[in-house]
């Protein structure tokens, strides 16, 4: 039996223990309080000072604006800005320009380059001349997308001048910034080189039931109706606020809860980060009516863009098949706002089938994230030093991968690889799914767009004055809550004058401190609970969703919009198809030298292999630099005699092949030509046994006994 007495002395230390951890979690919890509205006041205060100042770009780098959007024709709200080099940072007069489009999808731009560790800050690194476009809060009255997609483009006109000597400009669009970098890359690939689009969605019905129930959102409200009384009652502008609040609304546990509590629980070590981050959160821009109902009725309800029947900058309907250089895609699975079925699917719908992709000479790649959230994509530290990196190593290797769809994968040393794919992978990630309900959520939001045009919007513009939407405007609940926590509060204003004697004396209760264990426990109660109200929601919305407008009553009202368009033009394959009918492609077989011998091999080899290591498109360059064939051609030559391979070996493989020979003529041409085909192998799988079939034949017909 145990001592009495040292039971009770054990009880007494064990309650003295705890007494003392209450007294330590007490210390700490008034600490963090302070600290914690300290924080919330300097963000309430931020907001304030951003929208006097008219929210600039929150960008960490040196910048100069060369181009205000302002001074065209039909002015806009965007500028071109030129990132200036760091102190003795010199950028060589070839190097490929980089530009980069922030969202304009509710907050003000910057996100970026809102760091050192940024997508600015990777292609600074690589000593690319970087441009950024950035916009006011404000647009100017009257501003059309059509008109944002003519200065985008005069912009792109200006940095060519700029760089002479350079390849065209890389276009890196960041979500919203991505359809819009497409878009204006298939209208004018004359001024646009290679695209990266990040958590970018083009193929906006896409997603996987029960998984992402943004898409449903558009036919549950009754499509782009409602965007349009928002406008009108805010005197011919649109709030973006209200895209923010539905980004926040996909998950309320972390909107309502987590991300305070995360900066509660830790509020010494997520101070600068919170504020640093919140600054571009709630920096809320206006879109005009034009502009947001171009964005709900032709992308988000319409799905027009990957259906070809969107305008571009030029005047001309835009078809995504028009792209010419590379196209990489970033997604994730862990993006609920783009999902990777959003930013892959359109390759699919667009192009139909990889021989499609090939046939009109086309690179795609993408790059899935296991988790990363969607901000994550953009401001993950992790993932800049090590996705956009890459992504940006790779944008001029791409050009030398064959024709076709790839995944890039990224190696435990961050190194990347390429793997061929075909369109069944991409279905795997639920690219395919039901149409026809989002048919009818498009034919709905026309019927009833329709009638509140003609009927009700009369009505109600006369009602948005300045006053009044400035009255709707304040009294947001996402900016009534940061009014709420600014210097204005006194409980916050005395808080923060209680911060600097708190940081000076701070007491920080360890974590294995009880009552922090109960607190641990009693947030992820609350977050799981939230969760759950989530899930909920979700499951209702999709079920009513497709109780509207998935059964036999909307299949009789919506007939006439069953049937998905086909996309209307067909460019690129006019001169293969008329080729194939006589002797045009025959004769060029034979026509040209070494360097188009070499390209034809090299392409048919990049055709059959299923893995593409970045080291061999490295070693691939190095070889063919300073080769006395191509030290007279020019980028663009070299570009047209590629292109005019990849059609010669589309119209027919096996004589295309038998004939370099005629092409490759001399001992030593021959043999440099099959030490550049062996190199482009060099990192080839075992089971990569077509393209080494294909080299022994290449290797047979050009071996020269007097050399090799």
């Amino acid at each position: 039996m145990e001592n009495p007495f040292t039971a009770y002395m054990s009880m007494c230390m064990h309650g003295a223990a705890f007494m003392n951890e209450v007294l330590e979690y007490q210390i700490d919890f008034g600490q963090r309080m302070t600290l914690f509205l300290d924080t919330k006041r300097e963000q309430g205060d931020n907001f304030i000072e951003e929208n006097r100042k008219g929210l600039p770009p929150v960008l960490h780098f040196d910048y100069e604006v060369i181009f205000n959007g302002r001074d065209l024709d039909n002015p806009v709200n965007y500028s071109l800005a030129r990132i200036t080099p760091e102190e003795g940072q010199e950028i060589p007069p070839d190097a490929r320009p980089v530009v980069i489009i922030d969202p304009r999808a509710g907050h003000g731009p910057g996100i970026g380059g809102f760091r050192k560790e940024s997508e600015v800050g990777m292609a600074m690194r690589k000593n690319h001349p970087v441009y950024f476009l950035i916009f006011t809060q404000e647009p100017v009255r009257g501003q059309t997308l059509a008109h944002v997609f003519k200065a985008h483009i005069e912009f792109l006109k200006v940095i060519r001048m700029f760089h002479p000597e350079a390849e065209r400009p890389s276009i890196i669009g960041n979500c919203q910034g991505g359809w819009a970098a497409a878009l204006i890359a298939a209208d004018r690939p004359d001024i646009t080189g290679p695209l990266i689009l990040n958590g970018s969605p083009l193929s906006y019905w896409a997603g996987r039931d029960t998984q992402n129930p943004m898409r449903y959102r558009g036919g549950l409200f009754g499509g782009v109706w409602l965007a349009s009384l928002s406008a009108d009652l805010g005197n011919g502008l649109f709030d973006g606020a209200q895209l923010v609040w539905g980004f926040e609304d996909l998950n309320p546990a972390n909107s309502l809860w987590m991300k305070d509590y995360n900066l509660w629980r830790s509020v010494d070590k997520e101070r600068d980060r919170y504020i640093f981050f919140e600054r571009w959160w709630n920096g809320f821009v206006f879109m005009t009516k034009e502009e947001i109902q171009f964005v709900v009725r032709d992308l988000f309800v319409g799905n027009r863009l990957e259906e070809g029947q969107v305008e571009g900058g030029s005047g001309e309907i835009v078809d995504l098949r028009k792209l010419k250089d590379p196209v990489i895609l970033f997604a994730s699975r862990g993006d609920n706002i783009t999902p990777p079925e959003q930013a892959l699917g359109w390759i699919e719908r667009v192009w139909g089938s990889v021989s499609e992709i090939k046939k009109r000479n086309q690179v795609i790649v993408y790059l899935l994230h296991e988790e990363v959230g969607h901000l994550g994509i953009f401001v993950s530290r992790k993932v800049v030093e090590r996705e956009h990196k890459e992504l940006i190593d790779c944008v001029d290797l791409a050009k030398r991968l064959a024709p076709g769809l790839y995944q890039m994968i990224l190696k435990d040393d961050g190194e990347a690889r390429f793997e061929v794919r075909d369109l069944s992978q991409l279905r795997g990630e639920g690219s395919d799914y039901n149409a026809r309900p989002f048919e009818h959520v498009r034919k709905a939001s026309e019927m009833i767009a329709e009638f509140y045009e003609t009927s009700l919007s009369p009505m109600m513009k006369p009602w948005g004055t300045e006053v009044t939407a400035t009255v709707i405007r304040e009294s947001s609940p996402l900016r009534q809550r940061l009014y709420a926590v600014s210097g204005m509060n006194p409980v916050t204003r005395a808080a923060s004058a209680w911060a600097p004697y708190v940081r000076a004396n701070r007491m920080e209760a360890p974590e294995d401190n009880t009552l922090r264990k109960v607190e641990h426990a009693y947030s992820d109660t609350v977050a799981a609970l939230l969760n759950g109200y989530r899930d909920l929601r979700d499951s209702a919305c999709e079920l009513l969703f497709y109780g509207m407008y998935d059964n036999p009553m909307a299949h009789f009202i919506f007939q006439e919009a069953l049937d998905i368009p086909d996309i209307p033009l067909d460019v690129g394959c006019g001169d293969l198809e008329a080729g194939s009918r006589g002797d045009h492609w025959i004769s060029r077989m034979v026509e040209g030298g070494f360097f188009q011998g070499l390209m034809r091999g090299l392409v048919a080899l990049g055709r059959v292999k299923q893995t593409v290591d970045k080291q061999e498109l490295i070693t691939l360059k190095a070889l063919m630099k300073g080769r006395k064939h191509l030290q007279d051609m020019t980028k663009r030559e070299a570009k047209r005699v590629v292109g005019e391979q990849v059609q010669l070996l589309n119209f027919n493989r096996d004589l295309a092949i038998s004939t370099l020979p005629e092409l490759i003529r001399t001992p030593e041409d021959r043999l440099t030509a099959i030490t550049i085909f062996r190199a482009s192998l060099q990192g080839a799988d075992r089971e990569d046994l077509a393209a080494k079939r294909l080299l022994s034949h290449l290797e047979e017909l050009l071996r020269d006994r007097q050399t090799l």
